[in-house]
Formats: structure tokens, C-alpha cells, sequence
């Protein structure tokens, strides 16, 4: 059985223009990015490319029901309840790129996954950007997004007592010590990496941009430029992790993307910056009258009043919840501010005609078209009902009256009560999301660590 080809899949005149141009590529990787984040799919080979433009190709919807580890997860109901029904996968215009750090090189193209009638299939998270972006646009409104990405190169050994550690540094060999916050002398060390980075993102015609030497031994920051089609933005980020975890392992590291993976070092965040734009491209958030204007300042009050609702998919993971500190970079309120970091939702400074928000609160590990459909149903809240934001804060600050969940548990439980998750989502993403982390929770709940037994074992 085929299915109906939707209206925004890549055209076939693509596939052919680059099998073309790059006639040594004998084989593809065929991504979909799952609920987690993950990128699961195939590799075919090079006659199977055109098939994939013209006529689609058949994945398990329960492919968008795995957790993690890539189990099944029966209670999302995309495995026995519907007998393990294929959807099909379509290409996404402009996402035939080539993998240059391969050897031999292969080429990669991202699919979404729809229903056979062409409808959209509610558990790709994609699909659910796609929902709140087409949102906006029904308004003459163009989210205009860039996300900034913060992660830690490790060393391909771990030390003596079987700990992960930080990357040596390349061109010296010494151990990476410190936390080095903006050193110009690290990155130097990093050249050979660094290099064949742009190198890469180059060919890969991703906007990156600039690299910082973050707070903790191995932690980094890439930034992105942002990006007038919202879809592109998110899309970036998840070709960007492709690439750093791809380059690390071919220079002798691992590229990792949890949330805390040191107890005791900073951990590491995806921050969103998003405006909005109208047909002709002008900023909608630019200063007025020397002020805000009065949709960011709307579009802050909606994210505020839906944060905690939110936090699941800013924070969806038993990691995620250790980077949540006070007097941190991790807040835990929903506050907001002009020029200042300790805040969720923060102006940054910067030209009045290029006025954005950045908001703070998701995690490396989240899935960016999670994050940021969320985000994006969050403004379009405060601008739809005119939500003014709470005060501003100018200094740090614990709002202790408004927090948000305390813990992944609590998290869960909100976002499985939240008309507004539900609405910004999709009823489906919301449900396969949710019921994915009721069993993760489950898991790691039952499992008695060695450090558990330890703290107890001996004394009580």
C-alpha cells in the first residue's frame, strides 16, 4: 500500500540534482528524529534514494515510541495497540546533505512520518513544529529562531576509577583542568577539531558560528544564526549534534549532550532565541518609543504563565533535573529580565531594531522541536490574550511564590494535566511524550544504585 504524498515533501528534481553532482556516494543515511531526540532510521543504498523522493518509504510508527535505549514502549499505543502499523516516511526539502567526516563519505537525508493518507503522524515531533509555526503564519507572523548549544567533549578513555573525563587537550596531549570560561588559549588547542568543524558545517551549509570555551573542563558552546524559517532553526540544531558527536569519535572523543554529566560542574543548556517577523521581514519585537514593544513584552507573559506546564519538554530526563540549582545559570523560576543571564526568559542587549527573548530553561538533552513548538505556543498565548509579564528582575532571582516543579516526577504529572500542552503539541505528541517518560521514571525509580547502596547499606 502507498500513501498520498503531502504537499511539502521534497521534490524528486532534488535527489536527482545530487545524485548528479556527487557520484561517488554509494549510500545515505535515512534519519528521523524521534520524541526523545534520537536519530534512528537506515542506511540505504544509492538506487534507493530516488524510490525514497518518488514514492515515499514504509518505517513502524513505533519507531516514534522507543524509549532511550530504543525498547518499545507499549503504553505509547504505537506498538501492539495498532499492530506495529507502518506509516511512511517522506524526505524533507533541503535535508540531502553530505556526512564529511565519513569515509568512505555517505550522504544523509531527514524524513517526517505521516499517515498513508498524508496526514500528518501526530507522535513526529517535527510535525508538531510544523503545527505551531503554520500558527503563526495564519497570522502574517514569521518566527524567526536560533538556538545555541552547550555540550562537553570527553576523553575516549575513562580514568582510573571508571569515570567519565574531561577531552585532553589536542595539540599538547595534557589533561583538561580549570574551567577556563572564554579561553582563547584552549580553543587554540582545539584546532584540528575546530577546523574540520567549520570545515564541515560548511559543506553541510549550516550557519555556525561562534565557538566558546564554556565553564567547566571539556564544556563548549556553539552558537547558530538565526534562522527567518523556524522549521530550519531546529533542523540545525539536530544536524549539529550529528556532526560534533560525529567529528569527537573520529578524533579520538566523545561528544556529549546530557544535561549534567558531572555532579559538581556547570551543566549544560539549549538556549532559544526567537522574534517574530512580518511578511516583509521587518522584527515585530524591535523597541518601541525606546521600550519593549508591546508583543514581546505579551509573548514573555505567555511564557511565564505556561513555564510550568512546560518543563517536561525543557527538562524530560532524570538527568535534566540536576542542572536546576539556585544561583545558577539553570533557573528555577519563571522569571524574566533585560541584560540579565540568572533569568528564564532574558532580553539580551543589543541593537532596539533586533530586540529578541532568549529563553533559558531547556537543557542539551531536550528535543529542540519540542522545545521550541513550545516556546512558540507559549508567545503566541501571551500575544493571543494580551499577558503582561510579571516584574522584571534585575538581579538574581527565586520567585518562591511561582515556582516551577521541583522534580522530574512533579514535571510529569503537570504536563500530563496541561490543556496547554495538549493544545501546543498535538493530543498525540502530548500523550506518546508523556506516557514515554511515566516509564523511564518507572525504570530508573526501581533501580537501586551503588551509590544508594553506600549511603545506606552499612548504617541503618
Amino acid at each position: 500500500m502507498t500513501g498520498t504524498r503531502p504537499l511539502n515533501a521534497a521534490p524528486v528534481e532534488e535527489a536527482e540534482a545530487f545524485l548528479e553532482r556527487h557520484q561517488d556516494i554509494a549510500a545515505f543515511d535515512l534519519v528521523l528524529i524521534d520524541p526523545n531526540g534520537v536519530a534512528r532510521g537506515k542506511i540505504i543504498r544509492r538506487h534507493e534514494l530516488l524510490p525514497l523522493f518518488r514514492s515515499g518509504r514504509h518505517l513502524p510508527g513505533s519507531i516514534l515510541g522507543l524509549d532511550v535505549t530504543g525498547a518499545d514502549v507499549d503504553e505509547t499505543g504505537l506498538t501492539w495497540d495498532d499492530g506495529d502499523a507502518d506509516r511512511i516516511a517522506w524526505p524533507i526539502a533541503g535535508s540531502l546533505v553530505t556526512l564529511p567526516w565519513t569515509s568512505p563519505e555517505r550522504g544523509e537525508v531527514r524524513v517526517m512520518l505521516y499517515e498513508l493518507d498524508g496526514s500528518a503522524m501526530g507522535a513526529d515531533p517535527r510535525q508538531a513544529l510544523v503545527r505551531q509555526i503554520e500558527r503563526f503564519e495564519a497570522k502574517n507572523l514569521f518566527p524567526v529562531l536560533a538556538f545555541e548549544l552547550e555540550f562537553y567533549l570527553l576523553d575516549a578513555e575513562k580514568d582510573a576509577l571508571g569515570k567519565p573525563k574531561a577531552a585532553r587537550l589536542p595539540l599538547s596531549g595534557t589533561a583538561s583542568s580549570g574551567n577556563h570560561v572564554y579561553s582563547v588559549a584552549v580553543l587554540d588547542q582545539f584546532e584540528p577539531f575546530i577546523d574540520a568543524l567549520y570545515r564541515a558545517a560548511a559543506v553541510q551549509n549550516l550557519p555556525v558560528e561562534t565557538i566558546i570555551s564554556e565553564y567547566a573542563p571539556g564544556q563548549y558552546e556553539l552558537t547558530l544564526r538565526h534562522q527567518p524559517q523556524g522549521l530550519r532553526a531546529a533542523d540545525d540544531l539536530v544536524m549539529l549534534k550529528r556532526l560534533v558527536r560525529g567529528l569527537a569519535l573520529r578524533h579520538g572523543m566523545r561528544a556529549n549532550f546530557m544535561a549534567k554529566p558531572f555532579a559538581h560542574r556547570s551543566g549544560s543548556g539549549m538556549h532559544l532565541h526567537a522574534s517574530l517577523a512580518d511578511p516583509l521581514g521587518s522584527n515585530l519585537f524591535a523597541d518601541v518609543q525606546d521600550d519593549l514593544a508591546p508583543m514581546l513584552r505579551h509573548a514573555i507573559g505567555g511564557l511565564q504563565r505556561t513555564m510550568a506546564d512546560s518543563m517536561l519538554m525543557f527538562a524530560p530526563n532524570l538527568n535534566s533535573w540536576r542542572r536546576f540549582s539556585r544561583n545558577s545559570y539553570a533557573p528555577t523560576s519563571p522569571t524574566w529580565g533585560r541584560n540579565n543571564r540568572s533569568v528564564a526568559i532574558r532580553v539580551p542587549a543589543g541593537s532596539p531594531a533586533n530586540r529578541h527573548l532568549e529563553h533559558r530553561s531547556a537543557g542539551v538533552d531536550a528535543n529542540p522541536y519540542l522545545v521550541a513548538a513550545t516556546v512558540l505556543a507559549g508567545m503566541y498565548e501571551g500575544i493571543d490574550n494580551r499577558i503582561e509579564p510579571d516584574a522584571e528582575s534585575s538581579t538574581y532571582s527565586d520567585d518562591a511564590g511561582k515556582l516551577l516543579p521541583c522534580d522530574w516526577r512533579e514535571a510529569i504529572d503537570q504536563a500530563a494535566e496541561s490543556e496547554f500542552l495538549k493544545d501546543a503539541l498535538g493530543e498525540r505528541m502530548a500523550s506518546v511524550f508523556i506516557a514515554l517518560k511515566r516509564v523511564e521514571h518507572r525504570f530508573f525509580s526501581a533501580e537501586v544504585t551503588d551509590e544508594e547502596f553506600a549511603y545506606y547499606g552499612d548504617v541503618i
